[in-house]
């Protein structure tokens, strides 16, 4: 059975299982959803750097995971901000072919993990129902969750990546809750749409180190020195 293709950033091969999804979606892939407000600055960044930085630990964007992004107010069709463009060239990710896209109720049904930029989004989200609760999370959170989970508790890769993502998107539902958040600021990825380039530089840096321990648990594979 093949998973259902929005067309954006499918990885291919990798895990195969019979089993479906609650919502009859096939197990062989894992669909990560990033989310913003205009999804033209910060969900955009979020999602190709989450592509580059898997593509690099692996060698290739595969094992079954898709990485897109949507936006509460999405300006539908809208390139992404040229500043953000900028951002990801800096890094080395790769910017084309991007259009923004509005959140819909398929996007959240079809995600696996759902990863928000401030907790405004991350209600929003969870409020359009679909279960969306124990896989959403703003993207700090889900960082400091993942950083207390003991790798060795996942299924290695030879499990497929698959597998061990939705076992760490378990592992990190259960524990919200005790591993609160220093202040309620600590989970915001705040907007830089209309703000200088220095500034959307100093946002792509928080991505990235947001980003960066999600990755290598997801992969098993750290970061190169």
């Amino acid at each position: 059975m093949t998973a259902p293709d929005a067309g954006r950033g499918i990885g291919g091969g990798g895990y195969n299982a019979e089993e479906t999804t609650t919502f009859g979606f096939p197990r062989d892939s894992f669909r990560i959803l990033h989310v913003s407000t205009g999804n033209v600055c910060r969900s955009p960044i979020t999602e190709r750097l989450t592509r580059h930085f898997v593509a690099e630990r692996l060698g290739v964007l595969g094992g079954g995971l898709i990485v897109e992004s949507a936006g509460t107010w999405g300006h539908e069709g809208a390139p992404m901000e040229a500043n953000a463009e900028a951002v990801l060239a800096e890094f080395g990710a790769d910017a084309s072919g991007f259009v923004g896209r509005e959140l819909l109720d398929e996007h959240v049904i079809m995600a696996d993990l759902v990863l928000t930029a401030t907790r405004d989004h991350r209600a929003q989200v969870i409020s359009m129902g679909h279960s969306a609760g124990l896989r959403t999370f703003t993207l700090k959170e889900f960082t400091r969750l993942v950083r207390a989970i003991d790798p060795a508790t996942l299924p290695g890769l030879e499990y497929g990546l698959v597998a061990r993502a939705r076992a760490l998107v378990r592992a990190a539902a259960a524990l919200r809750g005790w591993l609160l958040a220093p202040t309620a600021e600590a989970d915001e990825v705040y907007d830089p749409y209309g703000a200088p380039l220095p500034f959307f530089r100093s946002i792509g840096d928080e991505i990235h180190q947001a980003l960066d321990p999600v990755v290598t648990a997801l992969t098993g594979v750290p970061a190169r020195m």
